[in-house]
Parts: structure tokens; C-alpha cells; sequence
């Protein structure tokens, strides 16, 4: 599989341990933007060293086709991250799905950037990786979340009620899906 790909302005890359610098600039620029929709992170979080290491079990799960993860890079600056995009827990044999993530900048929202990445992570998974099945699951308050999925064709499948632990708190969360219907 490709670990590179380019829309109309932006470039999507699986990147490896040797970029865990701009990662981690990433993450400390957006710590407190994030805190409200992600898990509960501990302090090794925010080091270099666990950015290598997580950088390299992307690329094993890349590898094994268990996930993809592009991190997301505006066409005229190619050295700051604004974002990452994944389609992780990759089931195959009858089920043919995986769920779909995604973060953004906090200085980058409201310009359409989520929504071309996502269509072009839908374009990989389905056509590259031959899925059957993309589903995203949105907390009902995060509304351009929900807006960019509906824009892509997602529809509800449901609530799940206190879905995730996030923040330290029970979440519940919107499933979206996306059937590929090729």
C-alpha cells in the first residue's frame, strides 16, 4: 500500500518513528483543544519517546493492514502536522469494516480540510483496502464532527449510550456508517 497521498490541498502520510518530533508539536500545540474528546492521557504521553514508539506500531498495524493512519500536512507546508486521520481495528473476513477517526488543529477548523481527508481515507479504505464498511462513532455535542461524516454520506445507526471513556468521563456517541456499495 501507498504510505502517501495527496488531495487538493493537503498530503496525507503514514509517517514513521523519524517524524516523532513534528508529532509530538502537533500534540503539545492542541493538548488543551483535545483533552475534551480524546482518552485521559498520562504525562509519557507527551514525550518524545512514546511518539517513536507509537509512530512504529502504526507502521506494524500499517504493515499487517490492521489500521491505517495518515497524518495530515497542508500542500504549502510540508513540515507542520494540522491533523491525522485513521481507520483502526481493521476486521476482516465476512465483516470487512473498520472505524474511523480523526483530529484537527485548532487553528485549522471551519475550512473544509476534515472533510477532503476523510473523502480520500474513504477512497483508500474502500478501493485500496476493499472495505465494506466504515463506521465512526461522534459525540452527539461535537456537531461538525457529525456535519463533515454526513457530508460524506454517513447515516445514524444509532446512540450508544456511555460508549467511551473519554476525558475521564462515560461518553455517549452518534454511530455513523458508510457502506461501500461496490
Amino acid at each position: 500500500m501507498k504510505t502517501l497521498y495527496k488531495t487538493d490541498r493537503l498530503i496525507l502520510k503514514v509517517l514513521d518513528e523519524n517524524y516523532a518530533h513534528l508529532v509530538l508539536d502537533y500534540i503539545l500545540r492542541n493538548k488543551d483543544f483535545l483533552k475534551e474528546w480524546e482518552i485521559e492521557r498520562s504525562d509519557n504521553y507527551y514525550t518524545l519517546p512514546y511518539q517513536r514508539m507509537s509512530l512504529k506500531r502504526d507502521i506494524q498495524n500499517f504493515k499487517l493492514e490492521k489500521a491505517l493512519r495518515f497524518w495530515i500536512f497542508k500542500k504549502e507546508d510540508k513540515d507542520r502536522i494540522i491533523g491525522s486521520i485513521a481507520i483502526d481495528n481493521i476486521i476482516r473476513g465476512p465483516f470487512q469494516s473498520g472505524f474511523l477517526g480523526y483530529k484537527l488543529d485548532k487553528d485549522e477548523l471551519n475550512k473544509g480540510y476534515m472533510t477532503e481527508a476523510t473523502k480520500k481515507i474513504i477512497e483508500i479504505a474502500f478501493n485500496g483496502y476493499g472495505l465494506h464498511r466504515i463506521e465512526g462513532n461522534i459525540m452527539p455535542r461535537n456537531i461538525a464532527s457529525i456535519k463533515v461524516v454526513e457530508k460524506l454520506g454517513f447515516y445514524n445507526e444509532g446512540l450508544a449510550k456511555k460508549y467511551l471513556l473519554l476525558n475521564g468521563k462515560w461518553e455517549d456517541h452518534i454511530h455513523m456508517v458508510l457502506l461501500n456499495e461496490k
